[in-house]
């Protein structure tokens, strides 16, 4: 883990907001902030910002760092497994210029185990939809965190403004309209590749690829490409692998890498999680240190590469998207 002093130092210079630019449009989301570049680009500048249950919280020192970067880091070893993505470069550790694509009205959740804390986790179905999520049955007789035989995809809605994501079937998908079969067939067979290579290069480095979400594409050549962010703590749950049996013999939580714990900690302070309102819960600074301390740490353990917790600034970020 990172040492407690480094990260509360940038307690008070985390990333919220980038400005305006006087040449780029921005459209900003819960976390990134995405700028019109000339010709067939956007620029993905991605903030301090955490969000948990659809709903910005705080900020995280480096958070936006280590989500821009681990991110890059997967995007160029989906080339190994012959997965075409939106990845251009990294000019800026918080910046990522991408491919233009028009993003899939869905996304693709692939899921290893029984767990999570949300209204559209396995653990929420398991208890309260009678097992069933996006259209399949899960067995009967499971704990929570328990694994799957294999790995299944659960394909959920994209919630825009005030809506939230809500899981959906493959045969609602197409009865809406929402895509072709033959689109939704390649992505999840992008999505249980990337799931399997993940898994494969999160066990060598003591950890389990838990769950994650994707999202897709189509270029103006009509070519379906991952777009977006694969395998960051803010996408995915990982485990670390060495405490997980004897936790789940005990019955407990899994020592986790994520924003998982971030969520729990609301839950636990109160927060309905079927409600349609803020949590008004903010991130205490040793919440902050703690969070900014797993995504660094969970950076290094699956890249096996140090990285440097850089401070810097939203004129500084702005600067590098004009260049």
């Amino acid at each position: 883990m990172f040492e407690p002093e480094l990260i509360r130092a940038a307690l008070q210079q985390t990333i919220e907001e980038i400005p305006e630019s006087p040449t780029r449009r921005r459209l900003s989301g819960k976390v990134r902030d995405v700028f019109e570049m000339p010709g067939d680009r956007l620029a993905i500048a991605v903030t301090d910002r955490i969000s948990v249950f659809d709903y910005v919280i705080g900020t995280v020192p480096f958070k936006g760092q280590v989500l821009n970067q681990l991110a890059g880091w997967w995007l160029r070893k989906l080339d190994d497994i012959g997965i075409p993505h939106h990845l251009i470069s990294v000019p800026h550790p918080n910046v990522s210029l991408v491919k233009r694509a028009t993003a899939l009205p869905i996304e693709i959740v692939v899921r290893g185990y029984l767990t999570g804390s949300t209204t559209t986790s396995s653990w929420y179905a398991y208890q309260h939809h009678d097992r069933v999520i996006s259209g399949i049955t899960m067995p009967p007789g499971m704990r929570k965190s328990e694994a799957f035989a294999r790995p299944i995809c659960t394909p959920s809605t994209k919630g825009a403004g005030a809506t939230h994501d809500v899981n959906i079937s493959k045969d609602e998908i197409i009865r809406k309209g929402l895509t072709t079969p033959a689109l939704l067939d390649a992505a999840e067979g992008y999505a249980l590749r990337m799931f399997a290579y993940g898994q494969a290069v999160a066990e060598k480095r003591g950890l389990i690829l838990v769950d994650t979400k994707y999202e897709m594409g189509v270029t103006a050549e009509n070519k379906l490409i991952v777009i977006d962010e694969v395998h960051t703590p803010d996408s995915s749950r990982y485990w670390v692998r060495s405490t997980y049996d004897e936790h789940f013999a005990a019955g407990l939580e899994p020592e986790s890498l994520d924003k998982e714990f971030v969520r729990r900690m609301i839950v636990e302070n109160g927060y309905d999680i079927t409600s349609d309102v803020h949590p008004k819960i903010f991130l205490t600074d040793a919440i902050r240190v703690e969070a900014a301390s797993r995504y660094l740490t969970l950076f290094e353990s699956i890249t096996g590469e140090s990285i440097q917790p850089r401070l810097t600034t939203p004129q500084e970020i702005a600067a590098a998207l004009e260049t």
